[in-house]
């Protein structure tokens, strides 16, 4: 079920964010002959790389109209539902993708990047929503962990189908564009036959009975007393709370850290230089000072050390702390990004250099498949119930996207002023974050969402605490602090 859930999630845009690299030089030259063609003169440097760079970063558009709009039909419809309507915009894309040469429109490729960025956003919080309530607590990070295994699966197999061997040639590649039809067309066959989710029949709907139904499809035939009375507990406890609105979760203070916390664990997750180095990769590893027929084959020992390191976490999660797990991993990656950005600047001058920029981007990418790339949706679920959950999920994603497309928009430029100094951008970004991470976030691993609230509540209350103990001070006590 998870694999399936992905094609419609995480896969599709892993396989849209790498697959879009080894296009690149063909897209570029029919952008360039199709204007030929309509003005009789062949277009400018200037406005070829905007076009290109609206391209890439359109999908994200997509992607954040597709996750605006998903709390209100998952609540409405259902997860199950909305995946299947989903799918539908992936077959269309495909057919316009698959289309755009023969009719030498590269609108038609805009268009295609447009419907699936908007499937890629709403299958993603999706995907999320119905992993996080179907699984048991005991499996609850190890099946969200699902999500970077996916999503780097599809930047993985993104660059395999890319390579010259296969669909990355001037007269394929609209095949190569087309391809992620097939994956709706899975989605679409399947997905009817998956149950709905236990929590959201309960919760949301009241249905009991067809949550114990759903709980004995998902898990086998059993008792779940224990399960169904956490359920009810957290029924209880959002008894007076309807489902949330993201402006709604933006207003309620009782939600306040949680929203922090998500906000910081999204933006770093994708600041954190990853995403510049697959959009760009070519730019990246030239850069580094490779020639251009071997990026596509460095790209690819990428993404594979990548999605290696995110299987070791899908099986490490369990066994460690998440918060360990972020903290040293976004420590390591800081150190280096600062290395990377050393070496960088030395490249010219020694003729090995360029080998250890290599090997630095490798142990990058190792570093954030092992912790970050599998701990962060996980936690991100877990620091919300059910009423604020899809609401905290859209607002997630709505970063991510925002992210990533100003990064398919801007990284060219940024490259273009700061060259080697770019990383360092995305390091002081990793630092902030890594201080906000280790002083606010609670561990999560092993507790239910109610016990999650309950450590905000301790903290509050702390402080709470702390302010009306200094209000009662005698004005002649002498405050003793850490200092």
């Amino acid at each position: 079920m998870s694999i399936i859930l992905g094609f419609g999630g995480t896969f599709l845009f892993g396989f849209q964010v790498s697959m879009i690299n080894s296009t690149s030089p063909y897209l570029k030259k029919f952008i360039n002959n199709t204007w030929l063609e309509r003005y009789n003169t062949p277009i400018d440097d200037q406005s070829l790389t905007l076009l290109w760079s609206f391209i890439v970063s359109i999908f994200s558009f997509g992607g954040l109209i597709g996750t605006c709009i998903s709390r209100t039909l998952t609540d409405k419809y259902g997860r199950k539902n909305c995946l299947i309507f989903s799918s539908l915009f992936t077959l269309v894309a495909a057919v316009i993708m698959g289309t755009s040469k023969m009719a030498t429109s590269f609108e038609m490729i805009l268009l295609g990047r447009l419907l699936y960025g908007f499937n890629a956003g709403l299958g993603c919080c999706i995907q999320g929503q119905y992993l996080g309530e179907i699984s048991p607590k005991h499996l609850r990070g190890l099946t969200n962990a699902t999500l970077g295994v996916l999503a780097n699966l599809g930047k993985f197999l993104g660059q395999v189908m890319g390579l010259h061997e296969l669909l990355g040639t001037e007269s394929l590649w609209p095949i190569l564009l087309a391809s992620s039809g097939a994956t709706g067309l899975v989605v679409l066959i399947t997905v009817p036959f998956f149950p709905e989710s236990p929590r959201y029949l309960l919760i949301q709907k009241g249905d009991l009975e067809g949550c114990l139904i759903s709980m004995n499809q998902l898990w086998g035939e059993g008792n779940y007393k224990a399960e169904v009375d956490d359920m009810l507990k957290e029924q209880a406890y959002m008894k007076n709370a309807k489902i949330m609105s993201v402006l709604e979760l933006l207003k309620d203070n009782s939600m306040r850290c949680q929203l922090y916390l998500l906000i910081v664990l999204g933006a770093t997750l994708t600041l954190s230089g990853v995403n510049a180095i697959y959009f760009y990769s070519f730019e990246v590893f030239q850069i580094s000072g490779f020639d251009q027929k071997h990026i596509p084959y460095v790209t690819l020992g990428v993404g594979s050390c990548e999605l290696s390191s995110v299987l070791v976490c899908l099986f490490t999660i369990e066994h460690f702390s998440r918060r360990k797990l972020l903290l040293w991993g976004y420590s390591l990656m800081m150190l280096i990004l600062v290395l990377l950005t050393a070496t960088l600047s030395l490249q010219y001058h020694f003729f090995w250099i360029p080998y250890c920029n290599v090997a630095l981007i490798f142990l990058f990418i190792i570093t954030f498949g092992t912790g970050p790339a599998g701990v962060t949706f996980p936690v991100m679920v877990e620091l919300f119930t059910q009423s604020s959950r899809p609401a905290a999920i859209a607002l997630s994603m709505s970063l991510h996207w925002t992210g990533l497309y100003l990064i398919g928009i801007f990284f060219p430029y940024v490259v273009h002023h700061l060259g080697t100094f770019s990383f360092l951008v995305f390091a002081g970004v990793i630092a902030v974050s890594w201080v906000l991470i280790f002083r606010f976030l609670p561990e999560t691993k092993g507790k239910s969402f109610v016990d999650i609230q309950g450590e905000f509540k301790h903290v509050k209350m702390g402080k709470k605490k702390d302010a009306e103990i200094g209000m009662n001070l005698p004005e002649t006590s002498t405050m003793c602090t850490k200092l």
